[in-house]
């Protein structure tokens, strides 16, 4: 009775009823995704952009109000060069190709992680995109570049520790201030697309009750409709946050 309930409702209802608010996404198998196809890496990356559009559109006509997602991570560094080097411009053109529109549709970017690797021309563009969209009050998005979360972690009790004179000070909500995620709600739903059954050092001290949703769908092939299957899961499930 409950599933035919939810599925009946439409994803932006269940998002209302449900009253998720954050969803964050590892968005994996855009390499499998060419793979599968005898194609070069690359083409699966740059699909992989067209199936964010897909899914930043459908987070905010379902009205979510946070969309995180895994662009590059600090492991990733460890990639062959030239993919590397792809994927930084490619991350660079796709900032520059899709900041106006994004600003357009009311649509506040954030930059996590630690940026000090970035080139300077990359660095420079998200840059704009922060402060050209910082005063939008639609979907927040942030998107995670070079981001770890035990790099994360680390890097906040350092400065922490700079700031504090008393141990006993330390609570959740102060290391929670001290991340790259300051001021964010933690994720409600976490989606990892491409099958595969880890985190990946993605937003660890974030999703403590976060709700997981696994989908063999590679990331390129993700969009609106499967975005909407995972609210769906979402809505059916029963947060306890162990308390029960």
């Amino acid at each position: 009775m409950v599933n035919t309930i939810v599925r009946n409702n439409s994803a932006k209802e269940l998002v209302l009823r449900t009253n998720l608010r954050h969803v964050a996404i590892i968005m994996d198998g855009n390499r499998r995704w060419a793979k599968t196809r005898d194609l070069p890496s690359m083409f699966g990356h740059k699909e992989g952009v067209r199936a964010l559009k897909r899914t930043i559109k459908a987070a905010g006509d379902f009205g979510l109000k946070y969309l995180t997602v895994y662009a590059f991570s600090t492991e990733n560094w460890g990639r062959k060069q030239d993919e590397v080097e792809f994927l930084m411009k490619l991350l660079d053109e796709t900032v520059k190709n899709q900041v106006a529109e994004l600003n357009e549709k009311n649509v506040k970017v954030r930059i996590v992680g630690d940026l000090t690797p970035l080139s300077n021309e990359l660095k420079a563009t998200l840059a704009h995109a922060r402060s050209l969209t910082e005063r939008n009050t639609g979907l927040n998005l942030q998107i995670a570049i070079n981001y770890g979360s035990r790099n994360e972690i680390t890097n906040a009790v350092k400065r922490m520790f700079r700031d504090i004179t008393d141990p006993e000070q330390i609570t959740d909500e102060l290391i929670s201030r001290y991340l790259y995620t300051s001021g964010i709600p933690d994720p409600d739903l976490l989606i990892r697309t491409g099958g595969e059954n880890r985190i990946s050092n993605y937003l660890l001290w974030q999703i403590a009750y976060t709700e997981l949703y696994i989908t063999d769908t590679f990331w390129p092939d993700f969009g609106r409709d499967a975005l909407s299957q995972a609210v769906i899961s979402f809505a059916e499930r029963n947060r306890r946050f162990g308390r029960d």
